[in-house]
Parts: structure tokens; C-alpha cells; sequence
């Protein structure tokens, strides 16, 4: 069945979009204000596109009309902000600061999380995240319904005992224990459930042809 976009309304791309293109990364953003206020949301419109320099990107929508979110707003005052991966052990507490309060209200404390000092950027990180990536603002790409936050990585922190060999740069990722944005309202993935498929060369694919 084919949808077209441009005869649509946007919220029926939107519910399409959300609902195919799964699992999504999470990135639990901590941004603070020019007054050091803090606050952490999550996205899940977001990936990284780029190693040279390391490239993040977020689509930021808007509380209403020309009113941008806390995030949005704060990355535009600071140009500063922390990406924290979410673990099974920290769904909760990424689901508590999901929730619209009002102004003043820390995130970070309502979901019992404790803030750590960064090493790049003012911003802090979310102590009980596995993976932070501490970033500035690369450059915003303003679309009708979001901006898109591209953020280049400065720093990555990574705890201890997820890294496998420091010297080779070697992370274990299973022990990350990672989720991923499904669809619907509440609905997420875990990463405990995994398939190798080698990428496989000419020759190789050359040969597996013949042995059919």
C-alpha cells in the first residue's frame, strides 16, 4: 500500500515513520540553561552520521509554534550538551523524565539520577547511563516540524567494566544492555536478542554462489 507524503497530514507521516523505522537509539539528552539549570529528556529521533569529526544528530520538535522545547532552547543559549545511551536498568528513570513538568522541576532529580561533572563540555553527564557523549553544536537544520540538532562528539565517557580493551578502543556491547524505541506510545526493544550476519566479501559471495 502506498502513502505519499505530500498528500498526507504530517502526524499520519509521523505515525508511519515511528512505527516502521524501529528500533530507534535513544539519546537522553542533558542540556542546561545559561543560569546552569539543568534538564534531560529523551529522543528517539537520533543517530550519529559521521566519524570525522564524530557527528550526532537529534530532531528536536517544538512545545507548540514557535515555542521550542527546554532542550532545543538550552542548546541554542550554550551551544553545549550531553547525549546519555539508555540501559534496561534506566528505562524507568528515562521514562520518569519523559513527563512534561513545569518549570523549575528538575528531571535528573525526580527520577532519583545523579548528575557528574563532564570533562569537555559544562554540561553534566547522567552517572548511572553506561555510555555519555559529551558534545557542542555542529550546526541546526530548521525543518517545519523539528530542528534537527546535529551535535559533534568531543569526549565519549563509557563505565568501566563495559569496556573490554582500552588500548584497542574494544566496548562491550552486550554488557551496554541497551533499548531501542519501538512503536506506539510505550513500547521498547531490548538488545539481548542478536544475530551475526558477517559482512561477506566478493570472493566469498563468489563462492557461495558456486557451492549452490
Amino acid at each position: 500500500m502506498l502513502f505519499d507524503f505530500d498528500k498526507i497530514p504530517h502526524d499520519q507521516a509521523y505515525k508511519l515513520c515511528v512505527a516502521s523505522v524501529v528500533p530507534r537509539p535513544v539519546a537522553w539528552v542533558v542540556s542546561q540553561d545559561r543560569d546552569g539549570v539543568v534538564n534531560a529528556a529523551p529522543y528517539s529521533f537520533f543517530n550519529v552520521f559521521s566519524d570525522n569529526p564524530v557527528v550526532v544528530a537529534i530532531g528536536c520538535a517544538a512545545r507548540k509554534p514557535g515555542t521550542p522545547k527546554d532542550t532545543l532552547a538550552n542548546i541554542e543559549a550554550t551551544g553545549q550538551f550531553v547525549v546519555n545511551l539508555v540501559s534496561a536498568a534506566t528505562v524507568d528513570a528515562m521514562n520518569i523524565t519523559a513527563v512534561d513538568f513545569p518549570p523549575g522541576i528538575s528531571e535528573i532529580t525526580e527520577a532519583g539520577l545523579t548528575a557528574v561533572p563532564s570533562t569537555r563540555v559544562a554540561v553534566p553527564r547522567i552517572a548511572e547511563s553506561p555510555i555519555a557523549l559529551e558534545c557542542e553544536i555542529f550546526q541546526f537544520v530548521p525543518t517545519r516540524g523539528h530542528t534537527i540538532v546535529l551535535g559533534r562528539v568531543l569526549a565519549m565517557d563509557i563505565r568501566d567494566d563495559c569496556v573490554l580493551d582500552a588500548a584497542k578502543y574494544y566496548v562491550d556491547t552486550p554488557k551496554l544492555d541497551l533499548v531501542g524505541r519501538m512503536h506506539g506510545r510505550g513500547w521498547y526493544a531490548r538488545t539481548t536478542d542478536r544475530i551475526e550476519v558477517p559482512r561477506m566479501s566478493e570472493a566469498e559471495w563468489a563462492a557461495r554462489k558456486a557451492a549452490r
